[in-house]
Formats: structure tokens, C-alpha cells, sequence
């Protein structure tokens, strides 16, 4: 089994209308959960979102297509958002491009603006092949990154070794991730015994993937 990290691109015509010029104070936006619900023809969303509660609540108001929302503050940038809007065709074009057999979505589903989206899905070789060769004509479907399934799961962290998961929690234990920093490299290379560049490049390494993972999927 194959696991496989996705950008999709989606066209005008797929985006959800009525947020022109509304997702400046948004950053992202985490698709936990959804259900489709084809007999009263909705769609159900639990998200959680950094950005403005205030505007969210605006913009979710002012929707035609939302017939239920409710917004619940984390902290002052964060947010969960549970939707109920309308299932439009073009919903159906979007979530209908992994309805494949053999083939499983990873939540949570990233939406880093209208038209860009992250998806890590796992699946069969086959089903791989099929996903990109099925895929509509109108979405713009990259692969960032492709490699065999293992057990841990594919969270942030789920991308590193186990020596960068030990690097991490001794840097993080003795301070080093401090604001301002009361941990040194050397004190760190110490612990994990190894030499300071060793141990740099441990924490560098785990430190971009969790990076790339946080903006990208």
C-alpha cells in the first residue's frame, strides 16, 4: 500500500462562490470531517480554521448556500467550524475525484486558499494510477510526494524518524525551542551523543519536514 500527498488546483467554476475579497484574514482551513447526505441534498463539514472568528462568522452568514454553521473559538486565531450547506454539483466533482475502489482519503483534508487544497490518500498502486488518470480535466492534481505505507500514521509528526522524534524531545527538554532560547546545541549533541552537527542536522531536518507539512499539507 502506497501513501501519497496531493495539491489540488481547483478552477473558478469549483470554488466556492461568495468569498471573493473575505479570506485575507484566513491562513488555513482543516476539513476533519464530512458527510454527504444525498437524500435532503447537503453536505456537512467539521473544520478547524486559523484565521478571524468574526469575519468567519460573516462570511458563513451571508451565504446562501450555508442553511447551518455554528463557530467555536479555540483561542484568538483559532477556530472549530461545523457547516451545513447545500451539495452542489461541483462539490460532488471535487470529493467524486477519490471515489475510487482501493482507494482512502487521510483527514484532514487542507484548504490553504479557494482554490488550493492538500489531500494525503492511501491506497493500491492501482488505485494511485487511477485516481490521476480519472481525475477530472478541469483540476490541476499534483504529487508532491509518494512512498510505501507504514504504520504510523500520516500526521506533522507521522513524517519523521524516530532519532528526529529523540531529537525534538531533548531540544524541547532542555530549552533550546525556548523563547528566547535557554537550551544550547552543544548541551543537546550531549544528550543524544553525537557531535553539534550531527545533532544540527537532526533538528534542521525534522524541523523543515514539519514545515513542509504544516504549510503545504
Amino acid at each position: 500500500m502506497q501513501s501519497a500527498d496531493l495539491t489540488l488546483r481547483l478552477p473558478p467554476s469549483m470554488r466556492l462562490p461568495g468569498l471573493e475579497g473575505g479570506l485575507d484574514a484566513f491562513h488555513r482551513e482543516e476539513c476533519l470531517s464530512w458527510e454527504v447526505d444525498e437524500r435532503s441534498g447537503t453536505v456537512r463539514f467539521l473544520s478547524l480554521v486559523v484565521g478571524d472568528h468574526e469575519q468567519l462568522d460573516d462570511l458563513a452568514a451571508d451565504l446562501d448556500l450555508v442553511s447551518r454553521y455554528d463557530v467555536t473559538p479555540i483561542d484568538e486565531e483559532t477556530c472549530y467550524l461545523y457547516i451545513e450547506m447545500a451539495f452542489r454539483p461541483e462539490e460532488a466533482t471535487v470529493m467524486g475525484t477519490f471515489d475510487i475502489a482501493g482507494l482512502v482519503v487521510v483527514p484532514p483534508i487542507v484548504y490553504t486558499g479557494r482554490e488550493t487544497l492538500h489531500v494525503t490518500v492511501l491506497g493500491e498502486p492501482e488505485a494511485m494510477a487511477r485516481l490521476l488518470d480519472e481525475a477530472p480535466a478541469a483540476i490541476d492534481v499534483t504529487v508532491e510526494r509518494v512512498s510505501e505505507h507504514q504504520r504510523r500514521s500520516e500526521t506533522l509528526a507521522g513524517r519523521l524518524t524516530a532519532r528526529q522524534f529523540e531529537a525534538l524531545e531533548v531540544a524541547q527538554e532542555l530549552g533550546y525551542f525556548d523563547v528566547p532560547r535557554t537550551g544550547t546545541l552543544a548541551a543537546v549533541a550531549d544528550e543524544l551523543d553525537c557531535s553539534e552537527s550531527a545533532a544540527s542536522t537532526l533538528l534542521r531536518s525534522a524541523e523543515s519536514a514539519l514545515v513542509d507539512a504544516a504549510i503545504a499539507r
